[in-house]
């Protein structure tokens, strides 16, 4: 081999171990789940105004629910975190008119939110009420629970065990929302009274609460017509429980330990040195 031979050989040697090292670098920096998922935030949509029929929901544009109809919910949908055009339409519907309903949704990072719509259509007061979530888990064995007021025409009240007046939720007005309350995990029959009177206005018997998950409980319909209730969501089910130890497989992603790419990266740099010393020892 000659001597221009000899370096061009070299060169490309070089040439390849250097790319193998700038791919596990980038794999090193390239971002993780988590991060990727902090550019967005979630929201999920209740349709709790009990005069007005199904809906259409377009965010942006695009039509995202169809058909949603009194006092249904959707599941969480991630959206990117910023500003978006929320319009609400009678149900069928191509987007185009005039909506029932409009607002910019704010989605922050990391988020999640409930958005209601509330109100009566017949009165004008139709509107989209905005609730912000808290889905951590809760500890030990308890539940955690929250009330949100979204009957237009029931003053405030409060939520009690039945035949007590141990209150869970006091004093909780038409278009808000109480704090989460940790209640241990079991099954309670609860009363919903007038907060000014005290009088029972609904009973909600056999609530059955699991450990460590998140609900929320909707008051929606109407007092005056005896429509009214409490519509009980899983905003969080209970986490998994964690998979058990494996044996025998200490090369995994996230260890203390070589994950198989960086395995991978390391041999191919450790051929591309041998061909650098055998590429030396030919061209001497």
């Amino acid at each position: 081999m000659n001597l221009a031979r000899a370096f061009m050989t070299r060169s490309k040697l070089l040439v390849a171990a250097a790319l193998v090292a700038a791919l596990a670098a980038g794999v090193v920096m390239a971002p993780q789940g988590a991060d990727a998922q902090q550019a967005t935030g979630r929201v999920r949509i209740m349709h709790a105004s009990p005069d007005t029929p199904p809906v259409d929901i377009f965010v942006d544009g695009q039509k995202a629910v169809t058909a949603l109809a009194f006092p249904n919910t959707t599941g969480y949908v991630a959206l990117p975190a910023g500003g978006h055009d929320v319009k609400v339409f009678v149900s069928p519907s191509d987007g185009t008119g005039t909506p029932a309903l409009q607002a910019t949704l704010e989605v922050v990072a990391g988020k999640d939110v409930t958005v209601l719509a509330t109100g009566r259509v017949g009165d004008g007061s139709l509107a989209l009420t905005i609730f912000e979530d808290d889905n951590g888990t809760p500890s030990g064995n308890n539940a955690h629970i929250r009330l949100i007021h979204a009957s237009p025409d029931a003053p405030p009240v409060n939520v009690a065990v039945a035949g007590t007046d141990t209150n869970v939720f006091t004093g909780v007005a038409f278009r808000n929302v109480s704090p989460y309350v940790p209640v241990p995990a079991g099954t309670y029959s609860l009363d919903v009274k007038v907060n000014a009177t005290g009088e029972t206005v609904l009973t909600i018997p056999n609530l059955k609460l699991d450990a460590r998950t998140v609900y929320t409980a909707v008051a929606v319909g109407l007092a005056g017509n005896g429509t009214l209730r409490v519509v009980p969501l899983v905003d969080a089910p209970a986490p998994a429980a964690p998979a058990p130890p494996r044996t025998g497989d200490s090369m995994t992603a996230g260890s203390g330990t070589l994950a198989p790419w960086m395995l991978a990266a390391g041999l191919a740099l450790a051929a591309a040195s041998g061909g650098l010393a055998f590429a030396a020892r030919r061209s001497r």
